[in-house]
């Protein structure tokens, strides 16, 4: 039988150069290469053949090993992405997997982030209107190509029904199932025609293929509603695949289910693995042997820290600790982002987890971006959460480095609290009035304002030697802000009044390697507001010499 998946995985891998590779590792890839060629071009091949030969190749492709230690490529949070065509970068809600030697990017296109892209100073309240669900490549997760809409309004759902009739669909993720060759993607949908909510399972031949409908599954076993709060797909080391979600109404329970081994287009009965508080972005992942589940606050697809169960034994449907805040997302609400899903990268050099954050178009205005990508490592017994504006990774040996453009202070545009507070994330009061208000700098939601001789604080765990330039806007009172290195030693970037927003900027900020410590404070009892703060490294030691280890955490 030909198989248009098969075939796209012969053409697409035999673009590969033999001198990019070790031998060692060349030698079987090359040979799958051959074999599953001449399957697809055996038009009586059977189905089990043909999904032999496509698992076959696909394993030989994800055992191909560099040729040589790779190159660190720039991730860049608090903008707008777009993908290697200069065309935006619409996916939320999804995952990234990877098959062969290729990640693989899935999500949704909501007609409410072409709005907030166009014009991210306001809210969006019910754009959530589904576009399509668009799948991106990548070799080094970081520049991504446009593939396909593997779904769109017209995909079929089952009884005449079609996406576009849904009132929701989000939440998703793909698996592959080496019994049938197909890549099978479990997505939430609300659809008043095919009986509520569910799980929708749709199938592809290869994972840029356009899916077709598999399943509409209402109800998971053991759960105590239909469909799933939220939902994310977690492939696990030996390729099982897994649904982990939580109840849909109250969201108290989490559960990890697998996928029907035979054709992945059923979920089996969900595993219970925690039970309390409300939680929602359920994902998992797995670092040195552990599995972490970690889910937001439930609070409308606002920020939050991150809520974290790790696993007492080695199954990842077995017992979990009680749940704890992971570190490192507690300064600015896990970089002003609710939990969207995790990619585990096992380098040459070390394992990396990047926690892949969602910002919601809909209902949030809380910072410019809707995907906030940041790493995990292992930091003595539990995993620490880095949240840094710009970094560099190298996907082959999966190590990180501190971007030379990353911003040292958390929370600085204010818009991790999503309510106005007397006490803002990450920031310390020191006395006087301190409360975020509505209206930032450029069209931003919030701004700190400091009033009657008032003060904040934030003290920032590390940062390496140079030269640093710190910035902001402000606005009202005069006031003043200092900077206070490891040493002791102290800059102060005077604040004068003025009636509207105002850039403020302050020079050849000499700092020795250790923490640093940020004060805001009001001049007498008027009230400065500053908004967009910024502490960057204009020179200094090379970014490769700051690295995880040397920041202390």
């Amino acid at each position: 039988m030909a198989d248009r998946g098969l075939k796209y995985l012969v053409s697409e891998y035999e673009t590969r150069t033999p001198s990019k590779y070790t031998a060692g590792s060349w030698k079987p890839f090359a040979k799958a290469l051959r074999s599953a060629d001449a399957v697809a071009d055996d038009t009586s091949a059977t189905k089990p053949e043909v999904a032999e030969a496509k698992t076959a190749l696909m394993n030989a492709a994800a055992d191909l090993k560099a040729a040589d230690d790779g190159t660190f490529q720039t991730i860049t949070n608090n903008t707008f992405w777009n993908d290697t065509s200069g065309n935006p970068i619409y996916s939320q809600g999804g995952g990234v997997f990877k098959f062969g030697d290729t990640y693989y990017w899935y999500g949704v296109h909501y007609t409410g982030a072409e709005l907030y892209r166009a014009n991210p100073t306001r809210k969006y309240d019910g754009n959530v209107s589904f576009v399509s669900i668009p799948v991106y490549s990548s070799k080094d997760l970081v520049n991504w190509k446009f593939e396909n809409r593997v779904a769109t309004r017209s995909t079929g759902v089952g009884s005449g029904a079609n996406l576009g009739g849904a009132g929701w669909v989000g939440r998703l993720g793909v698996s592959y199932n080496e019994n049938t060759g197909k890549y099978v993607l479990a997505v939430q949908m609300w659809h008043t025609g095919r009986g509520g909510h569910g799980v929708l399972l749709l199938q592809g031949d290869s994972p840029t293929d356009t899916f077709d409908y598999g399943y509409f599954q209402t109800q998971i076993t053991n759960s105590p509603t239909t469909g799933t709060g939220d939902q994310t797909v977690f492939t696990d080391d030996n390729g099982k695949d897994y649904l982990i979600f939580s109840n849909r109404e109250g969201r108290s329970r989490g559960f990890v289910a697998k996928f029907r081994e035979s054709d992945s287009l059923r979920i089996e009965p969900g595993v219970e693995i925690r039970r309390g508080d409300g939680r929602e972005g359920n994902a998992m992942f797995k670092l040195d042997g552990k599995y972490y589940h970690a889910a937001s606050d439930l609070h409308g697809w606002n920020t939050s820290v991150n809520y974290v169960n790790e696993s007492t034994s080695g199954n990842v449907q077995g017992s979990y600790s009680s749940e704890y805040v992971l570190a490192g997302t507690e300064m600015d609400y896990s970089h002003v982002t609710q939990t969207g899903f995790f990619v585990t990268v096992h380098g040459t050099k070390q394992n990396t987890v990047i926690y892949a954050g969602d910002r919601w178009a809909d209902f949030a205005w809380n910072g410019i971006g809707y995907n906030q990508w940041v790493p995990i490592t292992k930091t003595g017994a539990r995993p620490q959460f880095h949240s840094v504006s710009q970094w560099q990774f190298n996907v082959t040996t999966g190590e990180w480095r501190i971007g030379p453009a990353n911003n040292y202070i958390l929370n600085p545009d204010i818009q991790a609290d999503r309510i106005i507070v007397s006490s803002v994330r990450g920031w310390r009061n020191l006395g006087g009035s301190v409360t975020n208000v509505n209206g930032g700098a450029n069209g931003s939601r919030f701004a700190l304002q400091v009033s009657n001789s008032g003060g904040v604080e934030q003290r920032i765990a590390s940062v390496p030697a140079g030269t640093y330039t710190l910035s902001l806007h402000a606005r009202g009172s005069a006031g003043q802000v200092v900077i206070t290195g490891a040493d002791g030693s102290q800059r102060t970037l005077s604040i004068p009044s003025s009636s509207g927003w105002a850039k403020r900027e302050l020079t050849g900020i000499a700092l020795p390697s250790g923490a640093a410590t940020v004060t805001v404070r009001a001049s007498g009892s008027g009230g400065v507001t500053v908004d967009q703060l910024s502490l960057v490294k204009t020179s200094g030691l090379d970014p490769g010499f700051w690295t995880p280890e040397r920041l202390g955490s």
